[in-house]
């Protein structure tokens, strides 16, 4: 189903570590507006789909954002490599370290760990797509909102790459619940008449 490349979907470089920003996006990482809520709401929705353009979609949408948590995981990553304990504890990270050292754990940006409560799966399509829409928007307000953290011209660079992404989201799940709207319409016309 899918094919794995390794490289990230755009370059990543940070201008040195930074771990209060890490701190900060780790948030997209597993938090609830993140990608790895993204990945699976949308993953999971895709079944009860009534188009095959609209499955497509949802398919295609969370296959990508599951590489936009490599993306967020990288940024984090680098943003913390070489960073002492003391430097972890002074960016508010001693708990993450703690409990994980260095390592990648789903938690939104005050180290509340993700759950599945982030996400919601209603089995009607025209409410799981409009709130896929509204979910798109949210991820961009926060990846605006870590832009405006920064001065770091790499990490803006990366975030706005990020933050593109959900406007084209949106975009397509607009499109998507256009489909399903327009197929429940003829559907409704045919049962009815």
């Amino acid at each position: 189903m899918w094919i794995y490349e390794r490289t990230l979907e755009y370059p990543l470089r940070v201008c040195g570590p930074d771990p209060r920003m890490a701190a900060c996006i780790i948030t997209q990482y597993g938090g609830p507006q993140g990608e790895l809520g993204a990945a699976l709401r949308y993953l999971n929705q895709r079944y009860s789909m009534p188009t095959s353009f609209a499955k497509g979609v949802l398919t295609d949408i969370g296959s990508e954002e599951l590489g936009h948590m490599e993306m967020v995981a990288t940024l984090v990553y680098k943003l913390t490599e070489g960073v002492s304990v003391e430097g972890m504890k002074a960016a508010g990270l001693d708990a993450q370290y703690a409990d994980h050292r260095h390592a990648m754990f789903w938690q939104n940006g005050e180290g509340v760990p993700w759950v599945a409560a982030y996400i919601s799966a209603t089995g009607d399509p025209v409410a799981d797509l409009t709130e896929n829409m509204a979910a798109e928007q949210k991820a961009r307000a926060v990846y605006e909102n870590l832009i405006n953290l920064t001065d770091d011209y790499w990490v803006k660079d990366g975030l706005k790459w990020l933050r593109e992404r959900e406007v084209v989201h949106f975009q397509r799940f607009g499109e998507a619940l256009v489909c399903v709207e327009e197929q429940l319409s003829q559907k409704h016309q045919f049962s009815v008449g």
